[in-house]
C-alpha cells in the first residue's frame, strides 16, 4: 500500500463524530427539553467511570505495540492482546460509554437519541472502513482475530 492510501480513510476523526452527536443532542434539548428520571444520573456516573477503562488501556497497548491509534495514520501492528482480546473496538466503546453516561448525567433525552444515531455513523463511516482496511493489510491474521473477538464484546 502506498503511504497515502495506507489508512482506513474514515469519514472524520472519531472524537469529532462523537462530539458532534453530543452537541446536536444538547442543542435539541435547549429547543425542546426531554428530561430523564433522576435515577438516570447514577447510571450515567457509573457508565462514565466505566468508560475510563477500555480507551486508555487500548491506547497504551497500541503505543507499546508501536502502532498509531489514530485512524488517519497507517496501522503498523495488529494488536490482539490485553483489552483487544475482549473487544475489537475498545476506544469506541469508551467513547460510547462516556457519551451515554453524559446524556444520563445531564438528564438529556435528546442526547440519548443522538448518541444512538452517532453509533450508526460510527459503524458505517468508521468501524466498517477500519475493518476492511485491517483485512486488506493483515489478511488471515485479522480474519482469525475477527472470528475470535467480537466487535464490541
Amino acid at each position: 500500500m502506498t503511504a497515502k492510501r495506507d489508512t482506513a480513510r474514515v469519514i472524520a476523526p472519531p472524537p469529532l463524530v462523537y462530539a458532534a452527536g453530543l452537541l446536536v443532542g444538547w442543542l435539541l434539548n435547549r429547543l425542546l427539553p426531554v428530561a430523564l428520571p433522576e435515577w438516570a444520573r447514577m447510571v450515567g456516573f457509573a457508565l462514565s467511570l466505566l468508560s475510563l477503562i477500555p480507551g486508555p488501556w487500548a491506547l497504551l497497548s497500541m503505543i507499546l505495540s508501536g502502532t498509531n491509534p489514530e485512524p488517519s495514520h497507517p496501522t503498523t501492528a495488529l494488536v490482539t492482546t490485553g483489552i483487544f482480546a475482549i473487544t475489537r473496538n475498545p476506544i469506541y466503546l469508551s467513547f460510547t460509554l462516556f457519551s451515554f453516561g453524559l446524556a444520563l448525567i445531564t438528564q438529556n433525552g435528546w442526547m440519548l437519541v443522538t448518541v444512538a444515531l452517532t453509533l450508526i455513523v460510527v459503524h458505517y463511516g468508521i468501524i466498517l472502513r477500519e475493518e476492511r482496511y485491517l483485512e486488506r493489510k493483515f489478511g488471515d491474521a485479522y480474519r482469525a482475530y475477527r472470528s475470535r473477538v467480537g466487535r464490541w464484546f
